[in-house]
Order: structure tokens, then C-alpha cells, then sequence
């Protein structure tokens, strides 16, 4: 609203300067004329509407009042009154350089109204006659391009099913800029309870029950709400950073700022500011973080943009310490606004609003995919989360499967209501890379004390990082999200301990679950050993294969760090074949892997390798499942 207002203050002297002069004669109407502009740059709109409606009444031709007046409706988004003291305007003139002005502004009110064919007409008007206000044109354009966009997309509609959420969610006057966990059972949102007494707006979380239904929403934490306004917050897809928005009452940099909080067990610990290369002099605002929370997306109005307002994004160091942050640049920013982005847990995908793209007019939501190149062009995702009116914020399920978003509507009264809705994505219009999570509690193997450890997802084929989290130091809980198209290794480490692995490969997989898989962990002392899932040969074969190579460095990082342990290497096989056979090859892929360690600098005298055949099963040969378990490298700390 805000920015509409300040955009029809600057549009609103156009018309008395493209005329020269007034086209009334009565000095009453324009002493009432000019007393209503004193209201309506202060936002007194119901004041500046009565005295405005009163120079009409002295002169009913009075074309500037009918066009000043239809500003203040379309600030007030009474759009049907603005069309029509537009239109009474425009029929009372023939001057081509008050009409231009007439045709910008009821182009643009019809097609936030959904009228595309009349939008379309009056715009082309526009167009045609209009050589000088570059800017203007080239909205004008865009303008037309939505109102054709439009018209021959709204049947999209029928093909998703949305629902609001129950009154237990949507029990405040205002709620908006939903976000979800991964594992989909907490939602975060943005109240403000209008109209109420109390314009707060305090940051809330609601929780599905057992029966996966929403409860009522609760202060997400005192820590984090206070007497003044908290807003537009992010969650990492475990539920334990959070990044919101700020803009009176804690210190910052510029006029809202952006702050983090972290959650150790049940509490959320003091917001600290994420500084100066991240929050600037001028506004930050809408933060998305990356499924990890080592990358935040977020809107910033500084210097150097595309636009008035652009996307930006930083990143965590190795230090944990935010770096500078950068444009997101083009496709993605215009030169008009962008605003909340929405990096998907897949961390391919992102979401956010503009109105410099081709859409329903206004806002639209636009979805791009991040490839080896940058980003590509943006797509709208279509009816029935755009249509006519402004949409800023879309959140997807993991899954793809979900949509959530706020939809804000006028009461009679004249006071906004905003309500929280969930849609149904059709199969077609899902994220092309869905994803799913791995969650559980890590333990000493020993005692059983939950522990605090580093948790690391790989992707071997590239063998890159590609999440890092860490499991709650009190309950040891832990998420991490999978993703389609990627072979992953997850190891989970800590100081003392042996590393675990975990082997998923989702290169195919095209339905999948959502998994729990505890970890225990065992402490690094002689004889415990350690199973490596990730160490790949062909068939028949000892050559160690590519995606090997991120186990094997881990291994060798772990025996560097840990310069006083001998270990010995095994090979083992299921009990399929010749027996003599199984022994040898498990002698030779055991060497395989004894040789890569003594490359890489590893002392020989710290090292053994052996071959047990299958001898040494760990699982059942009854079954496929039981023999890849039982075909496999181990190491023992000797």
C-alpha cells in the first residue's frame, strides 16, 4: 500500500501540468480542489474524497477533480469507484494530452481489476500517442503484454484445489508470509492484529497434532517477540535458525534490519544482528534461507540494484560468518520490484513476487531454477495464486506437492483481512526436483547421552558438499533434506568419535519417503569399527569407482586428525560364487583401499589390510537386501 501511495503522489500533479491550466472556471471548486491534495498526500483519504466530491458538486466538469479523485480511490483500492470517476473524466475531454493521462491510470486500475479486453484498449491508446515519458511507456507496455497473459491464462484456475486454512490458524485480523518446516508439522507466520487496538505484529507458530491437524498459534518465543514490530521470518528446514525482520527496538544498521535466533532444544536464544555485510544503511526485509540455513536470500532497497527493491543473497563461511552480500542480478531482478524469495529446500528452485514481469498484473509470483549457468528466465506459476490482484509470497511443501500463501482482502469497514491458504500443485506445475528429509536423534553408542554432531550430505558424483547441519546439542535431533538427481553420501562426526555413514541414491528415484534413521555413535577407541557405505566397485571388479573419492577423503582426513590410530582395513563379500573367489576379491578391494591412503600421505605403519571372504556376514544371504549389506569395506581401530 505504502508503495502504491507513494507512486500516486509523484502521478497525481501530472494532469494540472499536462493542461497548463484548470478546466473550471468556479474559484470555489478549485479553492476545494486544492484543500483536498493537502489531505491526500498526508493519506487523509476520506477527508480528501468529501472535499473533492464537493468541487464536482460546483462544477460537474471539473475533469482534474474527477481524475484526482479516482487516484485517491485506487490508492484505497476502490477500484470500481476509481474506474468510474476515470472514465467520467476522460468522456469530458477531447485534449489528447489529458486523455493520455486518463488512458495510463484506468488502463492500469482496469487490469487490476481483471477487465483485460478494456485494459488492453485503453493502454494501446496510451502507447500510441505518448513520445516522451520513457518510463511510463515502457510500463505501459508491460502493462499490455500482462493484460494479454492474462486473458489467455485464466483457465488455469480449475486445475488446483485450494483451500483456507481453518479458523484456528486464520484467528487473527492478519496473517501472512507463511513457512514451514521440512518435515511439514511446524508453521511459521507473520500476525498483526488490525483494527484491534494493537498494530503489532509479532512472529507465531502453529503445530499439527496427531491427527495432522493444525493447533492454534502460539507466540513462537519471548526471546524473539517483543512491544515492537517482528515480521517476515525464514526457518531452516530442521526448524532450529530462524531469520526475521526487525525495524524498531533492537540495534541496527539501517531502517529494518534482518536477525538471527537459534533454537537449543525447546529455546530460542537472544536474535543477533547478521551485520554489516549482510543488513545495510537502507531497508532489508523478506529473508529465505537455504534448506541448511547456509544460504539467505532476502529484499534489500540499497544502492546498486537493478530496481528500486532487489533480490540479494550471502552465505555462511567457513567461519560461520555471513560474506558480503551480492545482487541475485538478472533474470531474476528487473528494473521495477522484486520481493519475497523463496529458495526451495531442494536448493534449485526459487519463488518470489515482482511486477517487472509479464503476469495478471500487478505482483505475480515467478518461480526460476538455478543451473551451472545462473538462473533461468522466470515462469509465472499461473492461476489461481496470481490473478489481477497483488500476490507477494508463495511457500512449496518438500515435496512439491503443497503451496501455502496469504491472500489480503478489504472488509466493508474498510480495514484489510488476511488469511492463509493451502494449495493443491498440480503434477505438471511441481518443482522439477522434489525432495524428501532423514531425520533422527544421535546418541553415544555406549550410554546412550544424546550428542551434539556435525552433519554432512555430499553429493559423490561431484563429490561437493551439499548441506551441513548439526543435530541439537540437548535432544541430539537432526534433519537434512533429499534431493532428486543426486547419489548422496551423509556422514555424521564428532570429536572422539568414529564417523558414520549413510549411503541414499536418489539419481532415479521418482516416489519417495521421508525416512527416520537414528545414529549411534561409537566412540573412537581399539577395536570399534566402522562400516564404509559409500566405497563403490563394478561387479566382479576392484578398482575403486569415482564416486569412491569422497568416503575415501574422509577416511584419510579422519586418520590425519587422528595421528595416533592404527587401523585395518577389511574386505567382505556375501557368500554368492566361489568361496576361494570371494576371499581373494575381498583381499584385493581391502588393498584397493590401503593403497588410495598410503597416496595420500597416510604412514604405512599405520595401516593393515585384510580379506574375510564371506565369512563375516553381517546380515542374512537369504536375501538381496541382506547380501549388499554383507558386500562391503570395514575399518577397525587396532
Amino acid at each position: 500500500m505504502k508503495r502504491l501511495l507513494t507512486i500516486l503522489l509523484l502521478i497525481a500533479p501530472l494532469l494540472a501540468h499536462a493542461q497548463g491550466s484548470l478546466s473550471t472556471t468556479s474559484n470555489r471548486a478549485i479553492e476545494l480542489y486544492t484543500e483536498a491534495d493537502n489531505f491526500r498526500v498526508r493519506g487523509q483519504h476520506t477527508q480528501a474524497i468529501q472535499l473533492l466530491d464537493e468541487a464536482i458538486s460546483k462544477d460537474k466538469k471539473f475533469v482534474e477533480a474527477y481524475y484526482r479523485l479516482g487516484l485517491v480511490y485506487m490508492t484505497i483500492k476502490n477500484y470500481s469507484k476509481a474506474i468510474e470517476n476515470f472514465e467520467k473524466g476522460l468522456s469530458l475531454t477531447t485534449d489528447i494530452r489529458k486523455q493520455k493521462v486518463f488512458w495510463y491510470d484506468l488502463g492500469e486500475t482496469y487490469l487490476l481489476t481483471g477487465q483485460y479486453d478494456k485494459a488492453s484498449a485503453t493502454l494501446g491508446e496510451f502507447v500510441k500517442v505518448e513520445n516522451q515519458n520513457k518510463a511510463k511507456l515502457d510500463k505501459a507496455n508491460l502493462m499490455l503484454k500482462n493484460a494479454t497473459f492474462a486473458k489467455n491464462n485464466q483457465a488455469e484456475k480449475a486445475r488446483y484445489n485450494q483451500r483456507k486454512l481453518s479458523d484456528t490458524v486464520n484467528c487473527f485480523a492478519m496473517q501472512y508470509f507463511p513457512v514451514l518446516t521440512a518435515d511439514q508439522q511446524e508453521l511459521f507466520f507473520t500476525r498483526r492484529l488490525v483494527g484491534m487496538g494493537d498494530d503489532d505484529e509479532d512472529l507465531v507458530v502453529a503445530r499439527k497434532d496427531a491427527k495432522g491437524k493444525w493447533g492454534r498459534p502460539a507466540s513462537i518465543s519471548k526471546n524473539i517477540n517483543s512491544k515492537f514490530n517482528e515480521g517476515t521470518c525464514t526457518i531452516s528446514a530442521d526448524g532450529r535458525k530462524l531469520i526475521f525482520t526487525s525495524c524498531t527496538g533492537r540495534k541496527g544498521y539501517g531502517s529494518c534490519d534482518l536477525f538471527e535466533s537459534e533454537k537449543i532444544g525447546n529455546d530460542w536464544g537472544e536474535p543477533v544482528n547478521l551485520g554489516i555485510n549482510v543488513n545495510s544503511y537502507e531497508w532489508e526485509s523478506q529473508p529465505s534461507l537455504s534448506a541448511d540455513g547456509r544460504t539467505l536470500y532476502f529484499v534489500s532497497d540499497r544502492r546498486g540494484g537493478f530496481g528500486r527493491r532487489d533480490i540479494w543473497y550471502s552465505t555462511l563461511d567457513d567461519n560461520g560468518q555471513w560474506t558480503k552480500a551480492q545482487n541475485l542480478g538478472a533474470p531474476v531482478n528487473t528494473q521495477y520490484e522484486e520481493y519475497s524469495p523463496f529458495i526451495h529446500v531442494n536448493g534449485k528452485t526459487l519463488y518470489f513476487a515482482s511486477n517487472g514481469l509479464v503476469g495478471f498484473g500487478g505482483f505475480d509470483i515467478f518461480y526460476s531454477e538455478k543451473s551451472d549457468n545462473g538462473w533461468t528466465l522466470p515462469e509465472n506459476v499461473g492461476n489461481p495464486i496470481n490473478d489481477h490482484e497483488d500476490q507477494f509470497s508463495l511457500f512449496i511443501t518438500a515435496d512439491g506437492k503443497k503451496g501455502y500463501y496469504s491472500h489480503e482482502e478489504m472488509t466493508a469497514t474498510g480495514i484489510p483481512m488476511g488469511r492463509l491458504y493451502e494449495v493443491q500443485i498440480p503434477e505438471d506445475k511441481q518443482v522439477k526436483y522434489k525432495s524428501n528429509y532423514v531425520k533422527g536423534i544421535v546418541k553415544d553408542k555406549n550410554t546412550g547421552k544424546e550428542l551434539k554432531a556435525k552433519i554432512e550430505l555430499f553429493d559423490i558424483n561431484k563429490n561437493s558438499i551439499v548441506s551441513l547441519v548439526n543435530s541439537d546439542s540437548v535432544s541430539g535431533e537432526y534433519l537434512i533434506v533429499l534431493t532428486q538427481g543426486s547419489e548422496y553420501a551423509l556422514y555424521v562426526n564428532k570429536k572422539g568419535y568414529l564417523f558414520q555413514s549413510l549411503s541414499f541414491n536418489y539419481s532415479d528415484v521418482t516416489n519417495f519417503e521421508p525416512l527416520i534413521i537414528n545414529i549411534e555413535l561409537e566412540p573412537a577407541v581399539k577395536g570399534s569399527v566402522s562400516v564404509l557405505k559409500n566405497i563403490f566397485f563394478d561387479v566382479d571388479k576392484y578398482d575403486l569407482k569415482d564416486k569412491s573419492i569422497t568416503e575415501l577423503e574422509k577416511i584419510t582426513r579422519f586418520l590425519k586428525e587422528n595421528t595416533q590410530i592404527r587401523i585395518e582395513i577389511s574386505g567382505h563379500t556375501d557368500n554368492t560364487g566361489n568361496s576361494q573367489y570371494n576371499q581373494q576379491l575381498s583381499e584385493k578391494r581391502a588393498k584397493a583401499v590401503f593403497s588410495y591412503l598410503i597416496e595420500k600421505g597416510i604412514n604405512p605403519q599405520r595401516l593393515s589390510s585384510k580379506g574375510f571372504g564371506s565369512t563375516k556376514p553381517i546380515a542374512s544371504n537369504e536375501l538381496e537386501e541382506g547380501r549388499q549389506q554383507n558386500r562391503r569395506i570395514e575399518f577397525t581401530i587396532q
